[in-house]
């Protein structure tokens, strides 16, 4: 009697896309882009290299898919039972709190306008504008200027919580640089921003921009000031 052959058992543990993702995020939280290759990521799933390649084609794509990972994560809300200034609001902060957390974030999404999550956040703009009844070129005026202060000062606060390993190392910073700012130029204006520097969160002046930006929108978001009659241009 022959014995019966052995059932070929499928893993259950396979990879996902997901989970490839997932880790591709946590490595870059804690060493940074310049850790992130191909065979770290493989250590760290402790699987081979066809398994990451079955779903990407590399380090960029990797970059690519955790960035949009995260963004997505932070989108993920009920803006849309919120009003149309506050769904503004809560976009802006969710982005700006997730790019602060993961310092990696805001090189990666100015490195390519045209990836996902640069597109998610452009929509969800969009989208919230919209609501609050801007269209055509106001609307196309008002989101270019809301992303790029979203991203800008986002990013800033991003590489500063990077370098700087506790708030005891953030406040020698800023005292550093506001004595470095009084030195060089002791007028009026220059002492004003060196003692607000000391002072200041950067969330809080972010909400306090952002909330100075959709006021504007509210108040004056059909553009009628024509650029002809603008003195700066």
């Amino acid at each position: 009697m022959t014995n019966p052959a052995p059932r070929i058992h499928k893993r259950v543990d396979a990879l996902s896309r997901e989970q490839i993702v997932q880790a591709t995020i946590r490595l870059l939280d804690s060493s940074g882009e310049s850790a992130l290759t191909v065979r770290a990521l493989t250590e760290h799933l402790s699987t081979g290299r066809g398994a990451i390649y079955h779903y990407v084609t590399g380090k960029e794509e990797l970059l690519e898919a955790a960035t949009d990972g995260i963004i997505s994560a932070a989108l993920e809300s009920p803006a849309n039972v919120l009003g149309p200034r506050e769904s503004l609001r809560h976009l802006a902060l969710a982005v700006f709190d997730a790019l602060t957390e993961h310092h990696w974030v805001g090189k990666q999404l100015a490195r390519e306008p045209r990836q996902p999550a640069v597109l998610r956040i452009w929509k969800g703009i969009g989208a919230g504008l919209g609501r609050l009844g801007v269209s055509g070129s106001a609307s196309a005026d008002a989101g270019a200027a809301l992303m790029n202060y979203l991203l800008g000062a986002a990013a800033q606060s991003a590489a500063a919580s990077h370098h700087l390993l506790s708030d005891s190392d953030r406040q020698a910073y800023l005292e550093a640089f506001a004595a470095e700012l009084t030195r060089s130029d002791s007028d009026a204006v220059s002492e004003q921003t060196a003692a607000a520097l000391v002072e200041h969160d950067d969330r809080e002046q972010f909400i306090n921009g952002l909330n100075i930006f959709l006021a504007g929108i509210e108040t004056g978001g059909d553009t009628s000031v024509r650029l002809s009659h603008n003195p700066l241009r």
